[in-house]
């Protein structure tokens, strides 16, 4: 029977662009196992989709000034972009706001309602009076309940590792705003986890994960207690309720779920609506969820709880492979902290195959790990081209110059050469066992153990002296042929991690049909058709020279943020004379010859004016400005610039325009 293989990864969550940290905890590892179980003939549904409701999508879509659809929107299409360049083999690439997410994240409430496992509450939950609004953990500080910590997160402190509900919190205020907080009632649903816990503990006990995920969960089910799954706001799934106008499902409820209605998606565009079930509803399936360590407890404890409370038979995750976090030269990827790698650029001087080798040969597996310019450079030179490359150019070229461009017939091979065709197998059956236990590094290194292990072959048989003699000449075929026998185990081996160069040799080796429709054993068994024609050698991998690394890194410097210079001081007349207006913004055009240049006409109530702004670099949806209200300095001496007279100027910080919804243009700003 066909092995059925169900994979998920973590749906990132569409509030912003992905970096390399997120890539080598759920997203990396999930495409090399997908891959790899392809390459082993199993039954593989890949799926993954972004996460797209919560408060944090509104909050971020009010700061840029557009609506939380068109803010995901915009996520979801440059994380799926990112997802593209880096050769990821998703199955199907959903999102949490297609219609069909809400019908089986609805039906996740009634079933966990009627089975009583949810009860309604009258709470007290955080208020902010000068923003009018509940505010959600995430963006509610104060001091720690446990520790004392004065800068405690709303869900749990950094310090001393607690966890708590936001409430718990002494002091607490706004992290956006400082303001204090009130304790207000509203009415929400809890999920009384409470009531999982020995279902749980049974459940995870007889689990051989990691330990770090083992012992995590078991921290959390010790500590179980009902949680509120509703929030209120106006962005996310509505509660299936009467009366319940402005109440959500809270985002880490239905993000999960997204899973499975992802899955009924890719069934629906199959035109096969009940395919999903094949995968969701098989308790033959085996079921993997990547995730990054954060998410654990969701994955681990939470997910796991909702699907024992649900009356469909759900197939709980069988693995669960959780890596640690994956850095930058020392410090996490950060974009407010001007800490990360601009993406645009990197895929202009380097490949997927190179970034995703160094991810994996330096996965974050048992411990946190880091990028670094100087180890990439390293591991591409050193690795993908020094051996990698460099035994599949000398053994192709050597065969286009001696073996009539055709795989050499292997006959009366030496026990040196037997020797040779066994450790090939030996390191391809040790590769097998590393992808199978998500041991993504040593699948790497075992990969430059064999390039390497052909490279020191050929140097010893020194065929380029063999075929010199007509004696010698078919124990250089026989060389030439154990090689490429190498090649063709080491495009497959590989393939998971650099699917490109693996691909790009089984084509110069003369095969067919697609690599990744080859199956892993028959690859491994199967001997040489001799004859097969050779395509002419093409360089997989080009040096990565000093100047550019030097440059990245001067790059990645000049982003870090210094601390603050103060300006010299000014008086409080100083700051009256600026007139400071609120303009809308009626049309706006790129100013030719200029990358950063936008030529803006702006409506100040009494008058229209045209001004230009140096924010065309970073805005990415230029007309999406149109409509917006912007602060304008309206008593700045006009100036020329491009060529072009500007009348006045536009207030912005690092490209985000203050939200003026409720002022009118000319309003004055006091």
């Amino acid at each position: 029977m066909t092995r059925k293989v169900l994979i998920t990864s973590a749906l990132p969550y569409a509030n912003g662009p992905l970096h390399f940290g997120h890539i080598a905890g759920a997203y990396l590892p999930g495409d090399c196992f997908a891959r790899y179980e392809r390459l082993k003939g199993s039954d593989v549904l890949y799926i993954c989709g972004s996460d797209e409701y919560g408060i944090a999508i509104t909050l971020s879509a009010e700061m840029a000034g557009r609506s939380p659809q068109a803010h995901v929107d915009l996520f979801h299409e440059v994380n799926k972009k990112l997802f593209s360049q880096l050769n990821f083999s998703f199955d199907h690439f959903s999102r949490t706001t297609w219609p069909g997410h809400v019908a089986t994240t609805q039906q996740f409430f009634t079933d966990l309602l009627q089975n009583g496992y949810i009860e309604e509450k009258i709470t007290d939950q955080l208020y902010s009076e000068q923003d009018h609004k509940f505010l959600a953990d995430r963006y509610v500080i104060g001091t720690c309940p446990k520790c004392g910590f004065t800068e405690a997160r709303g869900d749990e402190c950094q310090k001393c590792g607690a966890s708590y509900e936001a409430t718990d919190l002494v002091q607490p205020r706004s992290k956006m705003t400082a303001s204090p907080l009130v304790h207000k009632s509203t009415k929400h649903w809890f999920l009384r986890f409470d009531l999982f816990k020995e279902k749980l503990t049974q459940w995870i006990s007889q689990k051989e994960w990691k330990p770090n995920v083992v012992n995590f969960a078991k921290s959390y089910i010790d500590e179980l207690k009902p949680r509120a799954i509703t929030r209120d706001m106006q962005w996310g799934i509505p509660l299936p309720l009467p009366n319940t106008e402005g109440k959500v499902l809270y985002v880490w409820f239905d993000a999960p779920i997204g899973y499975i209605s992802a899955t009924k998606e890719w069934a629906e565009l199959h035109h096969k609506p009940d395919a999903w079930k094949d995968y969701w509803l098989d308790p033959n399936t085996y079921h993997v969820q990547f995730i990054g360590k954060d998410n654990i407890p969701f994955h681990a404890v939470f997910f796991p709880a909702m699907i024992m409370g649900q009356n469909i038979p759900y197939k709980l995750v069988d693995a669960l492979p959780a890596n640690e976090f994956y850095n930058l030269e020392g410090k996490q990827f950060s974009k407010s902290d001007g800490w990360f790698i601009d993406l645009e650029s990197f895929f202009k001087h380097f490949t997927a195959d190179q970034i995703r080798y160094a991810i994996a040969s330096n996965a974050p597996e048992s411990q946190d790990a880091e990028f670094t310019w100087k180890d990439f450079q390293a591991r591409c030179n050193n690795e993908l081209l020094g051996k990698y490359g460099n035994l599949v150019n000398r053994t192709l070229v050597f065969a286009q110059n001696n073996c009539e461009k055709k795989i050499p017939a292997l006959h009366h091979p030496h026990p040196q050469d037997l020797q040779f065709l066994e450790e090939i197998k030996q390191l391809a059956a040790q590769a097998d066992e590393a992808y199978s236990h998500f041991k993504l590094r040593r699948a790497s290194q075992l990969m430059m153990e064999l390039a390497q292990l052909g490279n020191v072959y050929f140097d010893v048989k020194k065929p380029w002296v063999a075929v010199r003699s007509a004696l010698t000449h078919q124990d250089m075929a026989n060389t030439i042929a154990c090689c490429i026998y190498c090649l063709k185990v080491l495009a497959l081996i590989s393939f998971p991690v650099v699917p490109e160069a693996a691909s790009r040799i089984w084509q110069l080796l003369g095969f067919k049909t697609p690599l990744a429709q080859a199956r892993w054993a028959d690859v491994i068994n199967a001997p040489l058709e001799s004859g097969q024609a050779l395509n002419t050698p093409v360089v997989l991998f080009a040096k990565i020279e000093d100047p550019l690394i030097e440059e990245e890194i001067k790059k990645l410097k000049s982003l870090k943020k210094v601390p603050l210079v103060m300006k010299e001081k000014i008086g409080i007349d100083d700051v009256r004379k600026l007139d400071l207006r609120v303009g809308q913004i009626l049309q706006v055009e790129r100013v030719p010859k200029s990358k950063k240049m936008l030529k803006l006409l702006i409506d100040l109530g009494s008058e229209k004016r045209t001004i230009l702004s140096g924010i065309g670099e970073k805005i990415q949806d230029i007309p999406s400005l149109v409509g917006k209200k912007v602060l304008v300095v309206a008593n700045l001496k006009p100036a020329l610039l491009m060529g072009q007279e500007s009348q006045g100027m536009i207030l912005a910080a690092d490209c985000e325009l203050p939200s003026l919804s409720d002022a009118a243009p000319g309003d004055p700003i006091t």
